[in-house]
């Protein structure tokens, strides 16, 4: 299914030392790019969310929000005992010096860095954060191919409105042939009376040839159809959008260039709009 590249996803989950909390978004980008917000104890797992998110998604520029909400009274306290006596021992020098001050152990305690939370295994988190991880990316994912489905809806419309166009134009054709037909005749009986037949009827042929689209309208059905089926598979198909999206316009190009007639010229115009339109949409897949 086509996927959008712009979504939002969120989740948390209960741990021993904790709630877990997770936020992923993710805005459109030519490449994959992956943004790690997190707290020290969490960033350490910092390459393999990376790798756990590349192998679901392949574009899209990527913020992931980790954070680990300690528990009341859950929390293990370590107490760094080299940092504890080096406060006692200045404590004690700085005594004599000052003699009405009192330094209680608790004091102490409240030093920054002397009371420190037990830092919990890395396996035992890492298990826990990959587990939320995949839960954010599947709602991640379900979002992405929601707004996917709204964007292809769009697109398919569009393309319709190109093959109806394009359809209009072959109608058109013999019509305008003909008309030019007369009018080279006209002009061509005026120049030359006394001419060959042949060589007239030579000059008409070459001449209408260089108006001839029917190549570019049998190359716009086939670009219709294969944009169709593109947008109904599931890999990922930006940058092959990309690349149709191109040849639609070359082909439409070609179509003003070769005009001689405003009807066509105008629905040349109209074909270029609606294709700017797609691409547009294009920009946001995956």
């Amino acid at each position: 299914m086509i996927r959008s590249m712009t979504a939002y996803a969120s989740g948390e989950r209960a741990t021993p030392w904790g709630t877990l909390a997770c936020e992923l978004r993710a805005v459109n980008h030519r490449f994959l790019e992956i943004g790690l917000r997190a707290p020290d104890e969490l960033r350490v797992l910092e390459p393999q969310l990376r790798e756990r998110i590349s192998t679901r998604v392949s574009r899209g520029k990527l913020d992931l929000t980790l954070r680990l909400r300690a528990a009341e009274g859950a929390a293990t306290l370590h107490v760094d005992e080299a940092l504890l006596r080096r406060l006692s021992a200045i404590a004690l020098d700085a005594a004599p010096h000052f003699p009405g001050l009192r330094t209680q152990f608790t004091d102490l305690l409240q030093f920054p860095g002397v009371l420190r939370s037990a830092a919990p295994e890395p396996e035992a988190l890492q298990a826990e954060v990959q587990v939320l991880l995949d839960q954010v990316l599947d709602g991640f994912i379900a979002a992405r191919e929601r707004e996917g489905a709204k964007l292809v809806a769009a697109m398919l419309e569009r393309v319709d409105g190109i093959e109806a166009r394009a359809a209009e134009v072959r109608g058109l054709v013999p019509v305008i042939r003909a008309g030019q037909r007369a009018k080279l005749e006209a002009r061509l009986a005026d120049l030359v009376q006394a001419a060959d037949p042949g060589r007239v009827e030579q000059e008409l042929v070459l001449s209408l040839q260089k108006l001839d689209v029917d190549e570019e309208l049998d190359r716009l059905d086939s670009h219709v159809a294969e944009i169709r089926r593109v947008l109904g598979q599931r890999e990922p198909a930006g940058r092959r959008l990309d690349f149709l999206l191109q040849e639609f316009n070359r082909e439409a190009n070609t179509l003003g260039s070769k005009s001689v007639d405003a009807r066509t010229t105008n629905i040349a115009v109209e074909l270029k709009v609606l294709i700017d339109q797609i691409r547009e949409q294009v920009q946001n897949i995956e």
